[in-house]
Formats: C-alpha cells, structure tokens, sequence
C-alpha cells in the first residue's frame, strides 16, 4: 500500500487489464480515446516501487558495499523493494534497512520520491533515517553480499564520480554542508 503518489504521477488507469506477470514486470493494456475521437490499446508496465535511506549514525552516513550475481560489486544507499503489498513505504524500508544493516532509527523523513519513467507505474522514494536506536544482526536475501561502511558527508561527495557508485542521492547530498542540514531538510509527508 502506498502512503505518498508524487504530483503529475502517471498511473495505470483502473479499467486497464494485466495481460502479463513476470518476476519483475507486469503489463497493463486499456482502450484509449484518441483526439479524432477513435480508440487506441495503450500500454504500461508495474513494477515494485524502489526505496533507500541515507542513515545518518554518529554525524557519519551509512553505506553498502554490496555484491549481486546478476550486477557485480557496486556501491551505495541502503535499500530494496517495496514488494509486500501489506507495506506502506516507510515500513518497507525500515524493513529493508535492518535487513542489510542490522539498524534501526527512531526518527524517519521522506525526502524525495519521483517516478522515474512515465511509461512505468513505479516510484522511487528516498528517506532519511537519524537518531539511532538499536543494531542487531542483518539477514541478507541469498543474492547479496553486503558490507555496511559510515563516511563522513564530505567522503560521500567524494564518491559521486566513482564508477563503483552504482546509486548516490547526489541532487540531496550535494546541496547540504553538514548532517545538520541533511536533518533540517523538509518531508514530503
């Protein structure tokens, strides 16, 4: 379930029907009047929205260093799926969070969430986890490999032009100074 759809979003039109399921994507058609007034199959894609969290814990931000069979080493947020339905998004990444990392914050924003192809029901949202809490052990999926890492800000900016970055908020990062500004940034919700 989704707590927050961004303005101007595109969605699947309600009397749209799924004619494909795959493991990643589905496929919706519908019949959609046209400007001479006949009727055309359109076409979109569903897939599971996308989620990450910049963590803040002791003034430093957490990283992964992770490794997947299908994309190699890559570095970057955590984050995952929004793939329970019984989940809003904010509990999504909280799970996927103590999943990777093994923390947990007591105080959460969104800061960010767009769709990223109009042609695609799938959003990409971006939150800001501080005031730490608790860390127990991470459960990682079978697929990843991860190793969580804290840099500084000025570190974090210091990957952006990294080839090995597969996924860095830069339009967020890069307009901070400090982790105090990071935290004084507005939620969307």
């Amino acid at each position: 379930m989704r707590l927050y759809t961004p303005p101007k979003a595109k969605l699947i039109p309600k009397e749209a029907t799924c004619v494909f399921t795959g493991i990643i994507y589905s496929v919706y058609q519908w019949q959609q009047e046209v400007f001479d007034g006949s009727k055309k199959t359109f076409e979109m894609l569903k897939r599971a929205d996308t989620i990450r969290v910049i963590a803040i814990k002791d003034d430093k931000i957490v990283i992964v260093k992770q490794e997947q069979p299908h994309v190699g080493s890559f570095i970057d947020i955590p984050g995952g799926m929004h793939d329970h339905e019984d989940e809003n998004e904010l509990d999504a990444i909280k799970r996927e969070l103590v999943e990777e990392t093994g923390l947990t914050f007591r105080s959460w924003k969104m800061l960010s969430a767009v769709q990223v192809q109009n042609k695609i029901e799938q959003f990409s949202y971006i939150f800001l986890a501080y005031d730490f809490d608790t860390q127990v052990a991470p459960t990682l999926d079978s697929g990843e490999k991860i190793e969580v890492q804290y840099l500084t800000l000025d570190e974090i900016k210091g990957l952006f032009t990294s080839p090995d970055v597969r996924f860095l908020p830069k339009d967020i990062l890069g307009k901070v100074n400090s982790v105090q500004e990071l935290v004084a940034l507005p939620s969307l919700i």
